[in-house]
């Protein structure tokens, strides 16, 4: 399974797969049809208190991404979520921050690729 990251400012390609946003919030200016997604996740989203917290303020990433982890860990929704996209080949973890580097996104993909299940 190969899982990608793009910003939802980025134009959908037919290699990105199965996209799903991975937001709590929508992003601003872009419209629902040309997002192209195949599923809108809120609650794999990092918790509003986290993503207040965190700004994207890269200074705080390393940090941001261990508390994300935790909340991951103790959400009942993250094992959802990785059953769902994991019967997919290729699957687009779509996201609104402006930082590529350093977004829930990134933390989401390698959290997801640790934890598939093994074939």
């Amino acid at each position: 399974m190969k899982i990608l990251v793009k910003r939802a400012y980025v134009d959908p390609a037919p290699e990105d797969g199965f996209r799903v946003l991975v937001d709590r919030l929508w992003p601003r200016g872009r419209a629902k049809a040309a997002m192209k997604l195949d599923l809108w996740d809120k609650d794999i989203a990092p918790s509003q208190d986290l993503r207040k917290w965190f700004g994207h303020d890269p200074a705080k990433f390393d940090e941001f991404s261990q508390k994300y982890r935790v909340e991951l860990d103790a959400n009942p929704a993250t094992k959802n979520f990785i059953a769902t996209i994991s019967s997919h080949p290729t699957v687009t973890l779509v996201y609104g921050a402006k930082d590529e580097k350093h977004n829930n996104a990134v933390v989401l993909r390698d959290y997801v690729t640790e934890h598939l299940p093994v074939r």
